[in-house]
């Protein structure tokens, strides 16, 4: 059996694929270690390594030189205290999932002679790993198409698609049914920490535009950020909507597979886990994302007929109910046929196809 240290930037789109791969890897045996940064503890679970390191890192930009030399500085120390952690025990390959905080574990882990692989969850191949594909020995895609690899890579590219949690694979067991007459529509909500505040107006607003007699009938779960729960969840009270609001949800592969219909951004963990399930989506992608990332997986999940894409410099809230109005609608079939396209385009076996990879390279 093998040690592995897989490396993440601490945001969830980042480390729910890496959860995923340490899950699988350690059922068949393995040891895993985690390197990244302080924000990896607010997602409400424990990532399931034998240790996870805390490892010192800064964006880096040396067009900014008042600040590239104290970034340098900080990937510096971190790339000693990976070294040092390294030289205890050498990984038999290191996984980086992208975002700045993998820098110093793949620093190091180049100077020691240890295998890297890195995954790229987006339909762009981020800047982190755009830095390291020079180096890396495999670089392994969520999408068929990646934009940004650097034609001088000689890395190997394989399409695995994007590792998905134990959690959503169980979630995504429950078939899709649009609601019957009896039943609230499920609507859920979402759009990670830079993203909630546009849909605490945009979503309230468009769902004024129906009638008491439809507002009803739909039940919003939605994600806020802490300052907006209470205005939203009074504007719902105004409208007569059941709703229920929170910061965070724990359970959103649960919520997502009870859902109806997503509004949400278009992150890379997101779009796979919609995939996976079968869950018809409104994706509004986020506009200040540095390669456009987020636009680029919506337009992966919209040709692939699994969702509706939306630009947020195009969408209000009349715009928006529109939309909901057309994909609702009792006697449309949309809902239905989006959610199978979207199974369709999901990748299910990615984590286990990219653990045979990394155990491949290992050896």
């Amino acid at each position: 059996m093998a040690y592995f240290i897989l490396c993440a930037g601490g945001t969830g789109g980042h480390l729910f694929p890496a959860q995923a791969l340490s899950e699988v890897l350690q059922r068949r045996g393995h040891t895993v270690d985690l390197m990244t940064d302080e924000r990896a503890d607010q997602y409400g679970v424990s990532f399931p390594a034998r240790r996870t390191h805390i490892i010192p890192s800064a964006t880096f930009s040396p067009r900014k030189i008042f600040q590239a030399i104290p970034g340098a500085l900080t990937i510096a120390r971190g790339a000693y205290k990976a070294l040092m952690v390294m030289g205890r025990q050498k990984p038999a390959a290191i996984v980086g999932f992208g975002g700045y905080p993998t820098l110093p574990p793949l620093f190091a882990a180049r100077l020691r002679g240890v295998p890297i692989v890195l995954h790229e969850q987006n339909a762009v191949l981020g800047r982190a790993n755009v830095a390291m594909a020079n180096r890396a020995k495999l670089i392994a895609t969520s999408f068929a198409n990646t934009d940004g690899i650097p034609s001088s890579s000689r890395a190997i590219i394989i399409h695995v698609g994007n590792p998905v949690r134990g959690k959503v694979l169980a979630a995504a067991q429950a078939k899709y049914t649009r609601p019957k007459p009896h039943q609230s529509f499920e609507l859920l909500v979402f759009g990670g920490s830079q993203g909630a505040r546009v849909f605490a107006d945009l979503v309230p607003g468009a769902l004024e535009q129906f009638s008491e007699e439809v507002r009803k009938t739909i039940r919003v779960t939605q994600q806020c950020r802490p300052e907006d729960i209470a205005r939203v969840r009074e504007a719902y009270e105004t409208l007569g909507i059941q709703s229920d609001l929170g910061a965070f949800f724990v359970d959103m592969p649960e919520r997502m597979a009870g859902a109806h219909l997503v509004i949400a951004r278009s992150g890379a963990s997101t779009v796979a886990e919609l995939s996976v399930m079968g869950r018809p989506s409104i994706l509004v992608p986020y506009p200040h994302a540095l390669d456009h990332d987020q636009a680029r997986n919506a337009e992966r999940l919209e040709a692939a007929g699994g969702a509706v894409l939306t630009l947020q410099k195009n969408i209000g809230p009349v715009r928006l109910s529109q939309v909901l109005a057309r994909l609702i609608d009792p006697a449309s079939d949309e809902l239905n046929k989006m959610a199978a396209a979207a199974k369709d385009a999901g990748r299910p076996e990615a984590v286990e196809q990219l653990a045979v990879e990394v155990e491949a390279l290992a050896r």
